[in-house]
């Protein structure tokens, strides 16, 4: 399963040289802020002096009170506050004394004020120097706290729909693998060993292939195409002649990615519901195109269509209570793997075709497998009349993928595989 790691502001991967490089900036600020008032107001320069020796002092007392926050931060609030209340009351008056005495020494005998007077005159400084810092100081650290634990529920979404993807991916082989193993076994029991052989040895070519992509993966559609005829191959042991197949898919579409087994609970559903219960059976079509920069797949059957009673057990958006009995396999699973992968961003339509027949069209954004979207769209005009087409066939006892001719219904594919707090 894909885990995504937290990625930090750029800004604040080094949470160390992020409090150090804002430490300097902020008292080189206050520094020069300070400077431009000495200027302004014409004061002697000498005065530059005790602006250097307040600003070290205000950098130092910063500095212990970002050790005693640290402590405090992942307290609980009355604690925290409490706490960063006195501590900011002490670096206040501290800082306020040793400006004062340091002013007192400065203007010894030249300003008749006491000690008391200076310290009160002056606090107002040292108060809103502070008070800024351990504003910014919290204010930086909550915003850190936000974006990790941002960054945790991205990730746990990220893992939870990656669970949801893999569940649904799951789901499949057992709707499969019962339809199949039931058809093996009612052709041992017709003692009809070589066709039920044959049928077993493409069940275990299609399950290799599709047990080797990953829950949740994608792959080109000429690969799922590759997929779903391995499918057909061991349908047409059971329906022969009755199931025909009609592939058009442009060349462009075939390097669109989409989710792994994503059509074939479709070409399921048109076999079990279109071709199975009719006697002259039914020719399943799928086609695709790259419309823009989408990818539109239509899968369509010459079945029964919606007023079907086992076509209509397909529908979703049926009342509980009045819903036919299904395995719940289908139409659902694809409708909540396509909502799982694209959100909103996808198109997902079933309904009868009014000529008959049954008729499912998804749409979704178009990424290219071989990551040369561009290139693809300017061949799309050149490729729409290169199509490959799958016709009607009756299999050889065991034919494989690569033995398919161009007249035996499949397409001969070769697709190339405390963040929160400052130090």
């Amino acid at each position: 399963m894909a885990v995504i790691q937290i990625q930090p502001a750029p800004f604040f991967a080094s949470k160390n040289r992020a409090f150090w490089i804002l430490q300097l900036a902020g008292w080189g600020g206050a520094f020069l802020l300070r400077t431009v008032n000495l200027v302004a107001n014409s004061l002697p320069y000498n005065q530059l002096l005790l602006i250097v020796v307040t600003t070290i002092t205000g950098f130092s007392i910063s500095l212990v009170l970002s050790v005693v926050y640290r402590q405090l931060i992942g307290r609980t609030p009355i604690v925290t506050w409490g706490g960063t209340a006195i501590a900011l009351f002490i670096a206040v008056t501290i800082y306020a004394g040793i400006e004062a005495w340091v002013q007192d020494l400065y203007y010894s005998g030249t300003r008749e004020t006491t000690f008391a007077q200076r310290f009160i005159g002056i606090i107002y400084i040292p108060l809103t120097l502070l008070g800024g810092w351990s504003a910014l100081y919290y204010a930086i650290n909550f915003f850190l706290t936000l974006e990790r634990q941002a960054d945790r529920l991205e990730r746990l979404e990220v893992q939870a729909t990656a669970a949801q993807l893999a569940m649904l991916r799951y789901q499949l082989n057992p709707h499969f693998l019962f339809n199949t193993l039931n058809s093996i076994s009612t052709l041992v029991l017709l003692k009809q060993t070589e066709p039920a052989n044959a049928m077993l040895t493409r069940l275990s070519s299609f399950l290799r292939h599709t047990l080797i992509a990953e829950p949740g993966s994608q792959v080109s559609l000429g690969q799922e195409v590759e997929t779903l005829q391995l499918y057909l191959d061991i349908e047409r042991m059971r329906f022969e002649e009755r199931l025909r197949t009609d592939f058009d898919i442009e060349d462009a579409a075939m390097e669109a990615c989409l989710p792994a087994m994503l059509l074939q609970p479709l070409i399921e559903n048109a076999v079990k519901y279109a071709v199975s219960p009719q006697e002259e059976g039914a020719c399943i079509s799928l086609s695709a195109r790259v419309v823009g920069e989408r990818l539109r797949i239509a899968i369509e059957d010459t079945g029964p269509g919606i007023d079907g009673p086992m076509q209509r057990s397909m529908l979703e958006h049926m009342p509980e209570n009045s819903r036919p009995v299904s395995t719940g396999v289908g139409l659902a699973n694809i409708r909540n793997r396509l909502m799982q992968g694209y959100g909103d961003d996808h198109l997902f339509e079933a309904g009868s075709k009014p000529s008959g027949g049954f008729r499912v069209l998804i749409e979704i954004p178009y990424e290219s497998a071989t990551s040369d979207a561009p290139a693809l769209a300017k061949t799309r005009s050149a490729s729409a009349k290169r199509r490959s087409r799958s016709q009607k066939s009756t299999p050889d006892p065991a034919p494989t993928p690569a033995d398919a001719a161009p007249g035996d219904g499949r397409i001969n594919l070769n697709p190339q595989r405390a963040i929160g707090t400052s130090s």
